[in-house]
C-alpha cells in the first residue's frame, strides 16, 4: 500500500512538480505523515511547509503563462522525476522503505509528466484553448497530492 501511495504521489509531481511536496510537507506539519525520527522530518517544520507552498503556488501561477516550456523537455521533465523521488522517499520513509518510495515515486513522475502531457493536450483540443485545462490539471494535483497523503495517516 505504502508503495502504490509513493507511486501516486510521483504522479502528481508528474503533473505538478511542486504540489506533490508542499502536499506531503502539509502533511507532515498537520501530523498525518508521520516523519518524526526519520531522515524527512524536515519536512514538518513549518518552514518547510512555507518554502514547498509558495514554490507550489508559483508553479501554478508560471505554468498559465504562454512561455511555459513543455513538460518534456529535459529539465521539466528531470525535476519532475526528482520531486517524484523525493516525495516518494518521504511517503517511504513513513514505514521504513525509503528506497523502495524513491523508485514508486520515480516511475510515478514519469507517468505522471507523460500522461498528464497527453491529456493536457487533449483537453486543451477539446476547450479550443489551454487555460481551463491547466486549471483542471492543478485541481486534480492539488485534490489528488492532499488525499493521497491524508490516505497514508
Amino acid at each position: 500500500m505504502l508503495y502504490l501511495l509513493a507511486l501516486l504521489i510521483g504522479v502528481i509531481a508528474g503533473l505538478r512538480a511542486m504540489t506533490a511536496p508542499a502536499a506531503v510537507a502539509w502533511g507532515a506539519w498537520l501530523g498525518w505523515l508521520p516523519v518524526a525520527g526519520t531522515w524527512a522530518s524536515f519536512m514538518s517544520h513549518w518552514a518547510a511547509v512555507g518554502i514547498f507552498t509558495i514554490l507550489a503556488i508559483v508553479e501554478l501561477v508560471t505554468d498559465q503563462l504562454p512561455s511555459t516550456p513543455s513538460r518534456k523537455v529535459p529539465q521539466q521533465f528531470g525535476a519532475r522525476i526528482i520531486m517524484g523521488a523525493f516525495t516518494g522517499a518521504v511517503i517511504g520513509a513513513t514505514g521504513g522503505s525509503t528506497i523502495g518510495g524513491l523508485i514508486a515515486g520515480a516511475i510515478g513522475a514519469v507517468i505522471g509528466t507523460l500522461g498528464g502531457a497527453e491529456a493536457r493536450g487533449r483537453l486543451a483540443a477539446a476547450f479550443g484553448k489551454d487555460p481551463p485545462a491547466a486549471f483542471i490539471e492543478d485541481a486534480v494535483a492539488i485534490i489528488g497530492g492532499l488525499l493521497i497523503v491524508a490516505a497514508v495517516a
